[in-house]
């Protein structure tokens, strides 16, 4: 009985360890018109790179905009972001938008792609993932 303890605590913790091992990033996205390509780009090189990483993307204020149903790249109308986002999502990537910034810009839940999932406060799911669980910080 002690010795399936000992094993099963053993098991726990290379379980664990390999769970904090998985990098984890977010990103912070808050100006669509000059970080929603570059940011999108580089969200897929860092996969490319990096297949195993956990990456939330945080929108808020004027960066919900790319997040939004049919948006495009105003300074290049042939890119649409929301397959992009798609492709993001099916290899895990999470896109949060800020529903304090949804209030104060008067919008609804329904104008975002498909993929996005909501979050409360844009600026403390931020704090959260950086300072309880342990995520690096990237603003594109």
């Amino acid at each position: 009985m002690k010795a399936r303890s000992i094993v099963a605590a053993a098991l726990l913790a290379v379980s664990m360890t390999a769970a904090l091992a998985q990098d984890k990033v977010v990103y912070h996205f808050d100006n669509s018109d000059t970080q929603a390509t570059a940011g999108l780009r580089t969200l897929r090189n860092y996969l490319d790179t990096a297949p195993d990483t956990k990456i939330i993307a945080v929108a808020l204020g004027d960066g919900v905009n790319f997040l939004m149903e049919g948006a495009k790249d105003k300074k290049n109308a042939n890119i649409e972001y929301g397959p992009l986002i798609s492709d993001l999502v099916a290899r895990g990537v999470t896109f949060e938008v800020c529903e304090l910034t949804l209030r104060a810009l008067n919008l609804k839940k329904e104008q975002f792609v498909l993929d996005a999932a909501f979050t409360p406060s844009g600026v403390v799911r931020i704090g959260q993932l950086q300072f309880r669980e342990h995520y690096g910080y990237i603003k594109p």
